[in-house]
């Protein structure tokens, strides 16, 4: 992902075609190690293929995975408005659980790991 990242911020700083040179120098400013392999085959995989049309192919492979939709659904009570603060009460305490989650400064990885 780092390596993608990389080439990405370089196409997107102007550099349609980055090299293995640039990849590597964009990676090292943040103290990432670059794999000479892993950008190769990058750089061969998307030689003379448009960004563009890249993101928009991975974006129709994407609408396709499953989200895994943690969600709760919720039924509509038979009691009507007397039962909608009950309803009102569940869904605050899942918000707390969910900020206490959030709150956790590492999360177990690094961006450019």
């Amino acid at each position: 992902m780092k390596i993608l990242a990389a080439y990405l911020l370089a196409v997107l700083g102007g550099n349609a075609s980055p090299s293995a040179n640039d990849l590597k120098n964009i990676l090292g400013s943040v103290g990432a190690e670059a794999d000479e392999d892993r950008i190769e085959l990058l750089l061969s995989q998307v030689k003379g293929k448009d960004i563009t049309e890249l993101i928009a192919a991975g974006r129709e492979k994407l609408a396709s995975v499953p989200a895994g939709g943690g969600g709760v659904a919720v039924a509509a009570p038979a009691g009507g408005a007397a039962a909608a603060p009950a309803a009102a009460t569940e869904t605050k305490k899942e918000e707390k659980v969910e900020e206490k989650e959030e709150s956790d400064d590492d999360m177990g990885f690094s961006l450019f790991d």
